[in-house]
């Protein structure tokens, strides 16, 4: 039962607005280049998985086409971040989204399983690049009372555009049928829809040309403040990153092969899965855009904790129930109580340590959250072609478990959350 009065509501909406407008020139250019990048990764995300099957290679192949990308991630976390700390988060972007563009075309240009592999790898260069200089280019760019608000509604906003891509994507393989006249199942089809992806990435580059460079001086001091922030604080360190990398091995498992589960589980049309696949990301972005005002009343690692914990049953309902409406209910509610998190728990990660090891908590955050990405996916398309979803999504709920009971065992059972706030 909602206890809050009329007044209260409006002061929340008026708190969430004026956090908004407190944005500077920088963030604003950030979440207009996500716009265009998250409707790229919209497409991509629905339509390059059927685009790989069309082409006659079967699921393990799009195992080992993840686990290249998520791998080459995962080794090039820590380099990516030294070289974020020297080219700033403006030329990361631009880098990431033009590489990520440039690798779609290759693969339309040369569908081969060679090129496959190696622009996958590329992908999982300029993932690592954008993903490390995302936490730091954040705090740089919002202050104290504005940042939370940044990091979760520049996640909502992603969601949402992926939402619009995803949602277009179902669509654009029978547009294209239409204009070139072959099947809208085809390799053609989806190669031509693709296309689209490759534009809307390389465009999401101009509002980053556009931003102005803020970053950081580097001093020779700065460059050895990572090292000595990992021995002063070991145990903090493990207890930030060792929970998403539990996370990351049961999501690798799932994740990437949702729009094939609903394929082969609920033999669901690209279209109906595009439209799933588009509600989805519409839910996750809305939870993310209110999280960080549940964050401001319960605690960000309250609710990280509370909402992934909430998100299991439903996990469960997603890969076990035999009815599809319940099975697309569940993967809504799933989405969007396990992801409102992310933003959460990256603020409440850049907010203990120094502005110094920033650079370097976000690397090591990014090779958490690709590990399990690097190596899952190819172990759950071996088991997919043998037996099914069943036993990746067992052991994804088993992870997630384990991860929700580190949250509460380091962070809440003895009240060891640190609420810092420090300036960027």
């Amino acid at each position: 039962m909602d206890l809050t009065t009329p007044e209260e509501h409006r002061s929340a909406l008026k708190t969430y607005f004026s956090r908004v407008r407190a944005f500077n020139a920088n963030a604003r250019l950030f979440l207009l280049s996500l716009l265009f990048f998250g409707v790229a990764m919209g497409i991509s995300q629905l339509l390059f998985n059927f685009y790989v099957l069309s082409l006659g290679y079967n699921e393990a192949t799009l195992g080992n086409l993840v686990t290249a990308r998520s791998f080459t991630s995962l080794l090039a976390a820590l380099p990516m971040g030294y070289l974020t700390d020297r080219i700033g988060g403006k030329n990361a972007f631009l880098i990431g989204y033009l590489s990520y563009g440039i690798s779609m075309v290759l693969m339309l240009v040369f569908p081969s399983v060679p090129i496959f592999i190696a622009m996958n790898v590329l992908q999982g260069i300029a993932q690592a690049l954008s993903a490390v200089a995302t936490g730091p280019f954040l705090m740089e760019n919002g202050g104290p009372r504005e940042r939370t608000y940044l990091f979760s509604l520049s996640s909502g906003l992603r969601m949402t555009a992926t939402a619009i891509g995803e949602w277009l994507g179902g669509y654009l393989p029978g547009w294209a049928a239409a204009i070139i006249a072959v099947s809208a199942v085809s390799a053609r089809a989806y190669g031509w829809s693709l296309w689209v992806m490759a534009f809307l990435s390389i465009a999401a580059a101009v509002p980053v040309i556009l931003m102005k460079s803020n970053r950081r001086t580097q001093t020779h001091r700065s460059d050895f403040a990572p090292v000595s922030f990992v021995r002063k604080n070991p145990g903090l360190l493990s207890k930030l990153i060792l929970p998403s990398l539990v996370i990351s091995i049961g999501a690798g498992m799932v994740m990437p092969f949702m729009n094939v589960f609903f394929r082969n589980v609920h033999n669901q049309s690209d279209a109906a899965i595009g439209v799933i696949f588009a509600w989805g990301s519409l839910a996750m972005g809305i939870g993310l855009v209110a999280a960080p005002a549940l964050a401001e009343r319960f605690g960000k690692i309250q609710l990280v904790t509370a909402t992934q914990a909430l998100s299991i049953p439903f996990l469960a309902l997603l890969g076990f129930a035999p009815w599809f409406e319940v099975s697309v209910i569940a993967y809504y509610i799933r989405l969007t109580l396990m992801n409102m998190s992310g933003p959460i728990y990256s603020t409440f990660t850049m907010e203990q340590v120094d502005p110094e090891s920033r650079g370097m908590i976000a690397s090591l955050s990014s090779m958490a959250g690709n590990f399990g990405w690097a190596f899952s996916p190819t172990i759950s398309g071996l088991l997919q072609v043998r037996s099914g979803f069943r036993l990746p999504f067992t052991i994804t709920i088993i992870s997630y478990v384990i991860a929700v009971s580190m949250y509460y065992a380091w962070f809440l059972a003895k009240g060891k959350q640190k609420t810092s706030s420090e300036e960027a």
